[in-house]
């Protein structure tokens, strides 16, 4: 492929404008995946669906001021990012995902005031050349087991020495950190050079809790495409297809609109749809059977589109069991969607949502939770789990909550997830998720 066909895939307002002028390694961070953004294709269904694109520059601003007004909050030096959601919020930049979310190698530093460092995987240092959210990339000191065996702790030693000269020299004297993940290892190194160790795990989902205007924008493009994969994953329903073939069409349009990854394999047919929760199998889907599903994907910009919905395969009436469980899935969400407004407090969510009895129908997990880079705080639980587990808080303009819906009797029978994806605006809520409803099963 040809410069001018790259330009005309990656525009300026997606990434950086690609020039002749740059060495081979700077020329490939350039053309790294948040560069380039999603394809032409995927851009020009957003341009036709009257979508705006995110100014992604605005974007990682915002991101970036969110954590320091928290870091100043809580009189915090700064934080340690190994969370690889967390590292993409402060920074935007990225590199092998899944794989960093279970190998410590990889992690960045944000100050309250300073320069933001990122500590990169072995000779990936071009990747981030993407973002002006980093000031300075290192390179890693992994300690983890793969990397480091009996050596642990003359790597942790090295690794520690280094993020205390770095809270030294930019912390102003406060020598409070935080971190998101660190292990009881790292945490005794630090803390024997003086540095005190804080978590930062609340502190991020705090940060990351209320969306700009240009998150919205990203996270409605990000729908749009998972969507157009929901409907060619239904395209290719039909009776004698397997659960996991059926799921990996909507894996493959992720991929190809520049999506990432999916979190869960959710997606069960038939008798699996009972209880909820049970992973997609080589079950072949039969004639007349619902087919449950729930999106958890990270999508285009890194976003996750957190939706559900259930369908009815091949050409046979629903029964009577599958209409009456529809409907009560279908009015719990929209009943649920209908009280979300600003003020609103977790309390009076849990306690004024449409319930069912738990003696007669399973359900859900929980109500509501909030979503964003990834499902977030808060969560919202049923009222008979309050006492043990709830905790209050108030919705606010910019916060995104999924309304959740999983009906299906104790004794068994057929089985409906159902869920919504809704913006907290000044006035109320919007629903951002728009594919259909089962006709059928609603008649």
């Amino acid at each position: 492929m040809g410069l001018s066909s790259l330009q005309e895939i990656a525009p300026h307002k997606i990434g950086p404008a690609l020039t002749q002028d740059r060495s081979p390694v700077k020329q490939a961070g350039l053309m790294s995946m948040p560069a380039l953004g999603p394809d032409k294709a995927t851009l020009d269904a957003w341009k036709g669906a009257g979508l705006a694109l995110p100014d992604l520059a605005a974007m990682r601003r915002y991101r970036l001021a969110r954590v320091r007004q928290q870091l100043i909050a809580h009189d915090y030096a700064g934080i340690v990012l190994y969370d690889p959601v967390n590292i993409r919020y402060a920074t935007d930049s990225s590199n092998m995902q899944v794989w960093t979310l279970h190998n410590a190698c990889r992690y960045a530093f944000v100050p309250a005031h300073g320069p933001v460092i990122l500590w990169e995987f072995d000779h990936c240092d071009f990747l981030s050349d993407h973002t002006e959210s980093v000031d300075e990339i290192r390179p890693c000191v992994p300690w983890f087991h793969f990397c480091a065996g009996a050596r642990v702790h003359e790597q942790v030693a090295r690794w520690a020495d280094e993020i205390a000269s770095v809270v030294r020299q930019h912390g102003g004297g406060n020598q409070r950190l935080a971190f998101d993940h660190c292990d009881a290892e790292g945490v005794a190194a630090l803390e024997r050079l003086g540095i005190e160790i804080k978590s930062g795990e609340a502190l991020m989902e705090e940060a990351r809790r209320i969306k700009c205007e240009d998150e919205i924008r990203a996270m409605r493009c990000a729908i749009h495409a998972c969507e157009t994969g929901i409907g060619v994953m239904r395209g290719h329903m039909k009776p004698g297809i397997t659960e996991q073939r059926l799921w990996s069409y909507l894996h493959a349009e992720n991929i190809a609109r520049g999506g990432e990854w999916i979190e869960t394999r959710l997606l069960a047919s038939g008798p699996r749809c009972n209880p909820w929760y049970q992973e997609c199998s080589s079950r072949v889907i039969e004639e007349g059977e619902l087919v449950a599903f729930d999106t958890d994907l990270v999508g285009s910009y890194g976003f996750c589109v957190d939706t559900s919905r259930t369908w009815l395969c091949g050409d046979r009436p629903p029964t009577a069991d599958q209409r009456e469980i529809y409907r009560l899935a279908y009015d719990q969400v929209q009943t649920n969607i209908d009280l979300l407004r600003p003020g609103l407090t977790h309390h009076d969510l849990s306690h004024r949502a449409l319930c069912y009895s738990p003696e007669t129908f399973r359900h859900y997990s929980c109500l509501y939770h909030g979503v964003g880079l990834c499902d977030e705080a808060p969560n919202i639980y049923f009222p008979q789990s309050w006492a043990a587990w709830g905790y209050d808080g108030v919705l606010e303009p910019g916060m995104v909550m999924c309304v959740e819906s999983y009906v299906g009797r104790v004794e068994g029978g057929p089985g409906v997830k159902l869920e919504e994806q809704v913006l907290i605006t000044e006035t109320g809520h919007e629903v951002l998720t728009s594919y259909p409803f089962e006709d059928r099963l609603l008649s």
